[in-house]
């Protein structure tokens, strides 16, 4: 039998990042980084089991991608509060180079990467749930 996820669109309805072969990961980075050159920026959204992971997998992303870091503009960040305890939603949003988290109980877990382009939103799409560390 076949395995289910062979593109991106196989990942579409899922709720949580599933667990990929070595050759499914290769074929879904290529086809990733294909579909998002057709987009002049992103939104990130990562769920994850903890801030610190949410954080790590932001930039682990901005890295592989060569994003402009985002400014993670949570107040409890700046004022000397602890992050969110327990599993958390980041949403990072390049137009205004900013990203926030929130404590979100029962979610899945995983990267949904949006692109958008203004001039042809039709070319804008979402992909995921990505493993946290595909890239």
């Amino acid at each position: 039998m076949a395995d289910p996820i062979q593109t991106l669109a196989d990942l579409r309805g899922l709720r949580t990042a599933p667990t990929l072969t070595a050759e499914q990961r290769q074929a879904l980075q290529q086809e990733l980084r294909a579909a998002m050159a057709t987009c002049p920026w992103f939104t990130i959204g990562v769920m994850a089991p903890s801030a610190e992971q949410a954080l790590t997998t932001l930039r682990r992303w901005e890295s592989a991608f060569g994003w402009e870091p985002l400014l993670l503009s949570d107040p409890r960040a700046t004022d000397g509060q602890d992050p969110p305890d327990g599993p958390v939603y980041l949403k990072g949003h390049q137009a205004n180079g900013n990203c926030w988290l929130r404590q979100e109980e029962g979610l899945g877990e995983g990267v949904l990467i949006s692109g958008q382009h203004p001039d042809q939103p039709e070319l804008g799409q979402t992909w995921g749930p990505l493993p946290l560390d595909l890239v």
